[in-house]
């Protein structure tokens, strides 16, 4: 009988077609798995945006029962006084006080920032461009409780050492340096997005313009500036949408009074100060002051959300038109 040959060893491309196999199992696990997680990370950001409007709108409907008051006079009513008795809940003042600090402010940052823009994508050399932009962005991430600091400490002193003398009287705590320190705030916000954009046009539509003889500026704000308009509006309506939500630098710089009034040198109250203000005072949990609170956060998500609407809008004009 004739005894069997031992098997032979596993050959070197054996052991790589295992390799070859392993990886394709791997590659079909990612493949399966890949869809669930990414599907579940979006839910989560959907299922947080219906949570938080959820919670607003449930306290709100309270505060309007428990307050006894209708929408209209809580969006139009020109008086708020949760103290008095009966209390006094529109919101009119609040809602003056934050579109006056978002337009001041405004003012400031969006011509800086397009400006800003339009010298890093065009004129900057790239030596300038890697230092300057990164400083510029620096400004974004300093707490905004230092802007109000600054507002407090050197912007208003300024304005009192400018216009006092002048006959101007100005309130420690009033909306231009609000609006000075937010503006400069979202300064990097309005830059960084719009030179990015212009930065995305395409460099032939520049070689178009200069064979055709224009100069520099002409080309910056004639072709690349309209070219880009879609992207450089965005940016402006998010750092707007930033301005109407901005907090600890305007309670520390605008202060707590509500009114309505077109002197910028007087004190002025917004919808985020307001919130502040009734969480750290000593309204009772459940009162109608409480739930005050809720409603103007309410109203206040529903102008941000507008305002982001907008933006994703502007942008997916952007998108559809340089893809």
């Amino acid at each position: 009988m004739t005894p069997k040959a031992p098997p032979s060893p596993p050959t070197a491309l054996s052991s790589q077609d295992d390799a070859w196999s392993g990886q394709s199992r791997a590659s079909a696990v990612a493949e399966l798995l890949a869809p669930v997680v990414l599907g579940l990370c979006g839910l989560i950001t959907v299922l947080t945006t219906l949570g938080i409007l959820l919670v607003l709108t449930v306290q709100t409907v309270e505060f309007f029962l428990k307050a006894k008051i209708g929408v209209g006079d809580f969006l139009l009513g020109a008086v708020l006084k949760p103290d008095a008795l009966p209390p006094k809940f529109g919101i009119l003042p609040l809602v003056w006080g934050t579109f006056l600090i978002a337009f001041g402010s405004s003012c400031i940052a969006l011509p800086i920032g397009l400006m800003s823009a339009i010298y890093l994508s065009e004129y900057a050399p790239r030596v300038v461009r890697s230092v300057l932009k990164p400083t510029l962005e620096l400004l974004a991430g300093v707490p905004t409780i230092v802007y109000g600091y600054l507002a407090l400490l050197l912007v208003t002193p300024v304005l009192k050492a400018i216009l006092e003398p002048l006959g101007v009287r100005v309130d420690q705590f009033n909306a231009l340096s609000a609006c000075v320190v937010v503006g400069v705030m979202i300064v990097p916000l309005v830059s960084s997005l719009s030179e990015d954009v212009l930065s995305a046009v395409p460099s032939g539509l520049r070689e178009a313009a200069y064979g055709l003889g224009a100069t520099k500026f002409e080309v910056s704000t004639r072709i690349v500036l309209p070219a880009g308009l879609s992207g450089v509006v965005a940016s402006f309506i998010l750092a707007i949408s930033r301005a109407v939500g901005e907090t600890m630098a305007v309670v520390l710089a605008a202060g707590m009074i509500p009114q309505i009034t077109l002197n910028p040198l007087t004190s002025v109250e917004t919808m985020t100060t307001y919130i502040v203000q009734v969480i750290s005072g000593e309204a009772a949990y459940g009162s109608a002051k409480y739930l005050s609170l809720f409603a103007v956060g309410l109203a206040l998500f529903g102008i941000t959300m507008t305002l982001n609407v907008i933006s994703s809008l502007v942008l997916r004009r952007y998108r559809e038109v340089y893809q």
